[in-house]
């Protein structure tokens, strides 16, 4: 259980945080940059919810709890070393991403094929989505990179870009399932 008795600690008042280790690392190192971009995309998901009701609310609920379990992930590093550990830490794992591709499916199964890219917006809906699914392709960027870097969980990486993708359908689910879509029309305004 985690308590917060205290809110602040003054230990980041030199640029420095701790990851979920206990490691001090900079602020801005790409672990950090990663994660942190998982929490801004959670708190957007959370702007989402307001206009979120039923299946669709209870979905979203489930990718904030995700969302957590991620950056618990991703603040961990040392991946390799986990079974070495009396408590493992939490890590995303592919059944997380299954459900993502089981929940696209059946709402793509709704919606008619695009015959035209579409523009974010539509539904207040719609367009937080979209907001929240170029931060999930931001997030996965920045995943990427750190990959690069450090061992990450692939799992985690999948999940993020599972996750851009479901927020796409979403999106077209909460514009009448696709019907009022804005659609792209190239050259308009030459």
């Amino acid at each position: 259980m985690v308590v917060l008795n205290k809110i602040y600690t003054k230990t980041g008042d030199h640029g420095e945080t701790a990851l979920g280790n206990g490691a001090r690392v900079a602020k801005h190192s790409m672990r950090v940059t990663a994660y942190g971009t998982v929490d801004e995309l959670n708190a957007a998901l959370g702007v989402a919810r307001l206009h979120a009701e039923g299946e669709m609310d209870a979905h979203l609920t489930r990718i904030q709890n995700d969302l957590f379990d991620l950056g618990a992930d991703f603040c961990t590093p040392d991946m390799e070393r986990d079974s070495e550990k009396e408590y493992p830490p939490l890590r995303m794992a592919a059944s997380q991403v299954d459900r993502l591709e089981s929940e696209i499916d059946a709402m793509n199964d709704r919606l008619e094929p695009l015959r035209s890219f579409i523009l974010p917006g539509g539904s207040v809906l719609s367009a937080h989505l979209h907001v929240c699914r170029t931060v999930a392709r931001r997030a996965e960027r920045e995943a990427v990179e750190l990959a690069t870097m450090e061992s990450v969980n692939p799992d985690a990486v999948k999940y993020l870009n599972r996750l851009s993708d479901w927020f796409f359908v979403a999106a077209r689910i909460a514009n009448d399932e696709g019907r009022a879509d804005v659609l792209w029309v190239p050259g308009a305004n030459r």
